[in-house]
């Protein structure tokens, strides 16, 4: 009989894990405590725009290659779409000056030796104090590594390490961004390619992967929250899910635990997780984007800092949100609307006149959207191990080596189903 693997969680790390166990010919179970998989990573319709929309708005990038990897497994690479090249518009709210980088297609960072694919009056040397950054230990500040002023910081390091860690950059883990550095700038046009599930997240990296595990027999129970484990000496030996209803775990089989923090905590008394959180606020208008709109635009110098165009919806991510969580909704909605209507170039009328009624439109506030990558709150992150012989960790708040992105949670569910495989 192959082994047992009872995965607690279906978010990104957690279908991760599954997939990969699946797909190793191992017994999976899932046990999801909501009534949908995907955590943060989902879509749902929203009655206010009519649309099919996301939790929040997710990027990859075609170096992503645990979360690429993860989507070629399931059927769905090919949902993951956008431009042919590294191209990344931007413009700056403050004078209207728009342009573009083009990091090409090369596997080499070539596209500094070109003035016209820089950011504007940057330089060479300017890129070359970002240096420091490749070698910085996660346990320094980025402002104590890198000048966080000037051009280039202003138009793309801080909208880039702000999107990627979710903090002000100053007070982030230098270790953190400069792994984002490595994987992107660094990295050649070939690992930047931006790409969006268009058609969803959950249509691209959630339904499919359910499906899959359930076509391959595997289960997945949602609404069966995991309340305590019964532990047998140095192991789980239970999963008590209350009310009578307790699964047995074999002396063979092994548990991953890919719930977010507080619960893992709970879960696990004297597990040491992160302990502060940032927000993200994502707002979505239905408004059809005008002809030849970017699918993702950088915002500088308003209260948007991405645009993404998407059929029937222009959708918006500020990052850091935690001073707008508060804010009310209507007033809100109307300075991003404000913002969108600028960046997007949309005609007058769409803007002239706030006091008339908005385009159909939701807001989705979420008040720990990410822990806070700082020196000090990385340092909290748990690695995959634990003190239980058969119990291991995923998500995006472990050690991952990235700030918490979907290439960090698949990167966790990953590795904690090549340490159950390793233990065949």
């Amino acid at each position: 009989m192959p082994k047992t693997v009872h995965i607690i969680g279906a978010g990104i790390s957690g279908l991760s894990a599954a997939v990969r166990l699946k797909n190793a010919g191992l017994d999976v179970h899932v046990h999801e405590a909501t009534q949908q998989a995907g955590g943060r990573c989902r879509s749902y319709f929203d009655a206010a725009t009519n649309l099919t929309i996301d939790n929040g708005n997710h990027l990859l990038l075609s170096g992503n290659r645990h979360a690429l990897s993860y989507a070629r497994s399931i059927g769905t690479e090919a949902g993951l779409v956008g431009p042919n090249s590294a191209k990344f518009p931007f413009v700056d709210l403050a004078d209207g000056r728009r342009w573009q980088i083009d990091l090409g297609d090369s596997r080499l960072p070539l596209w500094l030796f070109d003035k016209s694919r820089r950011v504007p009056d940057t330089a060479i040397g300017d890129y070359l104090k970002l240096a420091p950054l490749t070698w910085a230990g996660t346990e320094r500040l980025v402002g104590d590594a890198i000048p966080c002023h000037g051009t280039l910081y202003q138009r793309l390091v801080q909208p880039l390490l702000l999107a990627a860690l979710n903090v002000d950059p100053p007070e982030g883990s230098a270790g953190l961004a400069g792994a984002i550095v490595r994987e992107t700038l660094l990295a050649g046009g070939q690992a930047c390619r931006p790409l969006i599930a268009r058609e969803g997240l959950s249509a691209v990296l959630v339904e499919p992967a359910v499906k899959l595990l359930q076509d391959k027999g595997a289960s997945v129970r949602f609404g069966h929250e995991l309340r305590a484990f019964a532990m047998s000496s140095d192991r789980v030996g239970a999963l008590n899910f209350g009310r009578g209803d307790e699964i047995a775990v074999g002396p063979d089989d092994c548990v991953i635990m890919a719930v977010p923090p507080r619960a893992a905590a709970s879960l696990l008394p004297g597990l040491k997780t992160p302990t502060e959180f940032r927000a993200i606020v994502n707002a979505h208008f239905r408004y059809d984007p005008p002809p030849g709109a970017a699918p993702i635009l950088g915002v500088i110098g308003g209260t948007v800092e991405w645009l993404f165009a998407f059929p029937q919806r222009l959708s918006v991510t500020i990052s850091n949100g935690d001073r707008l969580v508060d804010a009310p909704r209507e007033e809100l909605a109307q300075t991003i609307w404000r913002d969108v209507c600028a960046a997007a170039g949309l005609p007058a009328q769409a803007a002239a006149d706030l006091s008339k009624e908005l385009p159909p439109w939701q807001i989705v506030r979420e008040r720990r959207a990410t822990f806070a990558a700082t020196p000090e709150q990385n340092a909290l992150r748990p690695g995959p191990v634990t003190s239980v012989k058969n119990l291991f960790l995923a998500g995006d708040w472990t050690a991952t080596g990235l700030p918490a992105t979907i290439e960090g949670s698949v990167r966790s569910g990953d590795r904690a189903a090549d340490l159950v495989l390793g233990l065949r």
